[in-house]
């Protein structure tokens, strides 16, 4: 396919603007001009839209493809949700009106919606306020902590170490190391979660708090997790719970009721948003009652008259993290998929999530190697160790998957299971889509047995084929356009 630039013919034109009948302003500041004109390609609107539709065909996404992403929850977003949050009474909102006098009155709707999920989440995990501003779980994230920190600062406590598992997600440390904490790393036990005994020996008075996934990257719950939260407590730490894998227990269980202080959720995995990309996203942040006064302002608030605004008297606060009240369109379709769920349908969120994931356990446990037995919740983690001594990696099993029409699971990660292979079916998924990509993988299993040399061909069947991924991220070829 050729570029889009190879495609250019000089003079052609899309389309042709009228010919101005106004004075030509002046103002544009002279560093703000190019010095010579951008070389942009020249085609028609037809060459340029069979160009990008060209393109498109060839994307891997959630509506073309199963896509079972571990620890990624790539689930269908309902398209009611898409069109409710078109509605131009929404979308064509200024986000300055809900600050301006009169303003208020034309932004009641969407305040009503900020403020009511945010009762929603209070309900669902247990927490007594949110913040709906971070714009990403990470960036929930570093609120998160950010938060903690403003805490321990306020009881004038001398906190400098944050404790994050081995198997925790990737973001965790970055985000305690952008928040100033040192980070103390704690093992995995043999049944793949945290080890009690050795976050016994770390756990000391410079103790902040405990960053903690559960269930973990392994799918798995942790049965102790009412005695961590009393050991970090008992050196007046917090206990921070990183909501990627809410998925697996929302309407079952609440991390406020386990005893979290701060809870992050991803609403792109568990309240089905659109995800990827690079955006749009949001992780709005919960956290228990002696916690509220340090989220950031403003707050969206309910008045004695009924109507709904905007508080930014919070001295304590952190401040404001992101601008206005956070990425509102994501948080609309969120909003639309709780109501139209409500508390059945969450609840069977999970319980489905948690079927699906244990049924493809079951299937290819004969296949591929399961460093934990047992049931998980929303996720599967295999190893490829098995397939390894064919010659056979978790990455030519991933690109083998997709010549069988399956987008490849989570490869490599967690960084506790060797050649892992993490899959996580989501709770959208049918049983024939589940059946048809057990059968892929069993088909790749026997492959590898068979004709390996075939599997690090692949993929075959895709507009690109295998890349030299250590050269290309070691050498990069970055093109650079006048």
């Amino acid at each position: 396919m050729k570029l889009i630039y190879e495609k250019s013919i000089p003079g052609r034109r899309g389309m042709r603007p009228a010919q101005s009948d106004v004075p030509a302003g002046n103002n544009i500041n002279p560093e703000w001009r190019r010095e010579k004109e951008a070389k942009l390609p020249e085609l028609g609107e037809v060459d340029v839209v069979r160009h990008f539709t060209g393109l498109s065909k060839g994307n891997f996404g959630v509506d073309t493809y199963f896509y079972p992403l571990g620890s990624c929850t790539m689930k269908y977003n309902p398209k009611s949700s898409e069109r409710i949050a078109g509605f131009s009474g929404f979308a064509d909102l200024h986000p300055l009106l809900g600050d301006m006098p009169k303003g208020g009155a034309l932004s009641q709707g969407a305040l009503q919606v900020l403020y009511e999920i945010d009762l929603m989440m209070r309900e669902i995990t247990g927490m007594a306020a949110f913040t709906t501003q971070p714009l990403a779980g990470a960036h929930g994230e570093l609120t998160g902590i950010l938060t903690m920190a403003a805490y321990h600062r306020e009881k004038k406590n001398q906190k400098s170490k944050l404790i994050i598992p081995d198997s925790s997600h990737g973001t965790n440390p970055a985000s305690g190391a952008v928040a100033g904490y040192e980070l103390v790393l704690v093992p995995s036990d043999e049944n793949g979660v945290i080890d009690l005994g050795a976050l016994k020996k770390t756990v000391d008075d410079q103790v902040a708090g405990l960053m903690l996934t559960c269930p973990n990257t392994l799918g798995l719950f942790n049965p102790h997790i009412k005695e961590i939260c009393d050991l970090i407590h008992g050196v007046d730490g917090l206990m921070y719970y990183d909501g990627a894998n809410m998925n697996a227990i929302v309407g079952k269980a609440r991390p406020g009721d386990m005893g979290f202080d701060i809870v992050h959720l991803n609403l792109h995995k568990t309240f089905a948003t659109p995800h990827g990309g690079g955006g749009p996203g949001a992780g709005p942040v919960g956290v228990i009652e002696k916690l509220e006064q340090f989220l950031p302002v403003p707050i969206v608030v309910r008045n004695n008259d009924g109507s709904y605004g905007l508080d930014y008297h919070r001295p304590k606060s952190i401040g404001k993290i992101a601008p206005f009240y956070g990425n509102f369109g994501v948080i609309l379709k969120s909003y639309v998929y709780i109501l139209m769920l409500g508390k059945e349908g969450l609840e069977r969120v999970s319980e489905n999530a948690v079927l699906n994931t244990n049924y493809i356990k079951e299937k290819l446990k004969d296949y591929y190697d399961l460093p934990v037995p047992g049931l998980c919740k929303h996720e599967c983690v295999f190893s490829a160790s098995r397939q390894m001594k064919l010659g056979v990696h978790a990455i030519d099993i991933a690109k083998g998957l997709i010549d069988r029409g399956f987008h490849p699971p989570t490869v490599y990660f967690p960084l506790t299971v060797r050649e892992a292979l993490m899959i996580e079916p989501t709770e959208t998924e049918s049983k024939e889509t589940i059946d048809a990509f057990i059968e892929a993988m069993i088909d790749i299993a026997k492959t590898a047995q068979t004709d390996p040399d075939s599997l690090h061909a692949s993929p075959t069947t895709t507009i690109v084929g295998r890349m030299d991924e250590t050269t290309a991220a070691r050498n990069l070829n970055i093109a650079c356009l006048d």
